[in-house]
């Protein structure tokens, strides 16, 4: 009983302690600048431009291809003389 009390009121405390440690950094550092932020020449200050999206694929419809055939609808018939459970 005792080791259980030790271990829970001391041991389990670094993790907390630790925690706290790194919000402490993490409040009182200073952000650094990227490195790599180049300015274009026409003063955007932009990298470049995005990569184009790829082509949207073609839609259905009357100017398209149909629109694909539901399954067949298939029921389940229940035996009449099986118990029902």
């Amino acid at each position: 009983m005792t080791w259980a009390f030790i271990w829970l009121m001391f041991g389990l405390k670094i993790p907390i302690i630790a925690l706290g440690w790194i919000v402490w950094r993490a409040i009182h550092a200073e952000p650094v600048p990227p490195e790599d932020a180049t300015v274009d020449s026409d003063g955007s200050g932009g990298i470049g431009h995005p990569r184009p999206r790829k082509p949207r694929p073609p839609r259905r419809g009357p100017h398209g291809e149909p629109l694909p055939q539901p399954p067949a609808r298939v029921r389940a018939v229940a035996d009449r003389n099986s118990p029902v459970r």
